[in-house]
C-alpha cells in the first residue's frame, strides 16, 4: 500500500478556481466509478472542473465552504458544507460532495473529511447537519460508524451515473456544544 501523505485545506474562491482541474479529475474518477453524485456518464475532466469553477461565488459569500485532501498536488479527496441561508435555518449546514480517488480509498481518508466539515460547521455555529446519500452504498456505512442517524429512505430519488434510479438514505447528525445537551 502506497504512504499518502496528506494535507486537508479550507479552500477560498480564488484557491477552488486555481484547484478545479485537479478537482475535476477527482470528481470524473469517482462518477467513472459508480458513485452518485448527480452526474451521468460520459463526464469528462474537463466538464467536472467546469462544474467545480461554478460553485467559486458560492465559496466568495461563504454560502458553501469546500475542503481538498492532497497527496502532494493532486487533490485525492474533498468534501463541502452547503450553509443555510434562511434565517430560521442559521444552525443547520447539508454535507455535500464527499469524496475520496478510487486509489485512494479504504484508508480513513473519508472519516477525516468528515470530521474536518463536522468540527468546521460547529465552530461556525451550526448545531445540526445533515445529508443524502445512495441506499446500500458504502458511503451509508461510513456516516453510520461515524454517528450519523439515519431519518428515512426515499424511493427513487437520484440516479447514480448510468441513470439507473435508486433510493437516497437521509440522514442527520448534532454537532457542536448542543450535541452533549440536554435530550440529544
Amino acid at each position: 500500500m502506497t504512504r499518502i501523505r496528506t494535507r486537508i485545506q479550507r479552500l477560498s474562491a480564488t484557491e477552488l478556481l486555481a484547484a478545479a482541474d485537479t478537482l475535476g479529475d477527482l470528481l470524473s474518477d469517482v462518477v467513472a466509478d459508480g458513485s452518485s453524485l448527480g452526474f451521468l456518464v460520459p463526464f469528462s475532466p474537463d466538464e467536472a472542473a467546469e462544474w467545480w469553477r461554478s460553485l467559486a461565488p458560492a465559496v466568495a459569500d461563504d454560502r458553501l465552504a469546500v475542503w481538498t485532501a492532497r497527496d502532494g498536488d493532486r487533490v485525492i479527496g474533498t468534501v463541502s458544507i452547503a450553509f443555510a441561508d434562511k434565517p430560521n435555518g442559521r444552525h443547520r449546514a447539508e454535507i455535500n460532495k464527499l469524496m475520496v480517488h478510487r486509489t485512494a480509498r479504504g484508508r480513513g481518508l473519508g472519516r477525516t473529511l468528515l470530521t474536518a466539515a463536522e468540527h468546521a460547521a460547529a465552530a461556525a455555529g451550526v448545531t445540526l447537519m445533515i445529508l443524502d446519500t445512495q441506499t446500500a452504498s458504502p458511503a451509508e456505512s461510513l456516516y453510520r460508524t461515524a454517528g450519523w442517524t439515519q431519518a428515512g429512505v426515499i424511493p427513487d430519488f437520484a440516479t447514480d451515473p448510468s441513470g439507473t434510479l435508486h433510493p437516497t438514505t437521509l440522514f442527520y447528525k448534532h454537532v457542536g456544544l448542543e450535541a452533549v445537551g440536554p435530550g440529544r
